[in-house]
């Protein structure tokens, strides 16, 4: 095993949405480690306080995932400014707040498909060829849900697209496996991020929570520090041979 503080040296890391929550979290943990990351955000102010925790090995740039263009912009940054790319951490994602499905607007729904599905997508043709040009294989992290496989009203379409994120994941790393381009995603449970109401449509409150955390095993929810240690993980050498793989990281909750 590496030592601590260098498991990822010598790579060379994306992490969409990195500027709060699980992406921010993630971003730090790959700096600490070693790890050159480009931090991407829609949201230029907190991309840059992220950035600036460590400006040795983190550096932003705005991009939103649903244009082609900022892809094709953040890959070239990458090589041209570090000469390689390592892994990519599919983390930008959003949602609407939890509510009967009839009351989902086609806005809402199209809104979540494309930051959620269609980056994805864009990120495998955008990242792909890149990544096989270069010979020296990659690591592509998808951050799904638990809501891909344990759906429950209210957020049908979000949870829906999250499946999507799931299945495609299983499909990209059958097709690039043989090019030792590994795609794994992380599934995590509700964390306290500041989105427990948008996601359970319940007033966030000492009560509702422990409602919620009733059901959790391990008895709380989901922390950004969870999430960026099991990507880190995956984004490691020592994680070289998983591959097509979700790791649930729920505390026990979809026992």
């Amino acid at each position: 095993m590496s030592a601590q503080g260098s498991r990822l040296q010598g790579k060379v890391a994306i992490v969409t949405g990195g500027g709060s929550g699980f992406g921010a979290a993630i971003a730090r943990r790959f700096g600490e480690e070693g790890g050159k990351v480009i931090i991407t955000d829609i949201n230029v102010e907190g991309g840059e306080k992220v950035a600036a925790q460590n400006p040795g090995n983190l550096v932003f740039q705005r991009m939103d995932v649903t244009q082609p263009d900022d892809w094709n912009a953040i890959l070239e940054l990458a090589f041209s400014k570090f000469g390689r790319l390592d892994v990519l951490v599919n983390n930008a994602g959003t949602t609407y707040r939890n509510k009967p499905t009839v009351e989902v607007t086609e806005d809402e729904w199209e809104r979540v498909f494309n930051v959620n599905v269609k980056s994805i997508y864009l990120a495998g043709k955008t990242l792909m060829p890149r990544l096989i040009e270069q010979g020296q294989g990659g690591s592509m992290i998808n951050i799904s849900s638990t809501g891909a496989s344990r759906p429950r009203p209210g957020l049908v379409w979000y949870n829906a697209s999250k499946s999507a994120v799931s299945n495609a994941t299983k499909g990209l790393a059958a097709e690039y496996g043989p090019q030792n381009i590994r795609v794994n995603s992380v599934a995590p449970l509700l964390s306290g991020t500041g989105l427990f109401s948008m996601f359970t449509g319940m007033e966030d409150t000492p009560e509702n929570r422990e409602k919620f955390i009733g059901n959790v095993p391990l008895g709380r929810l989901t922390e950004a520090d969870d999430i960026a240690n099991i990507c880190l993980y995956l984004a490691s050498d020592e994680g070289r041979f998983i591959n097509g793989t979700e790791m649930v990281v729920d505390g026990g909750k979809c026992i």
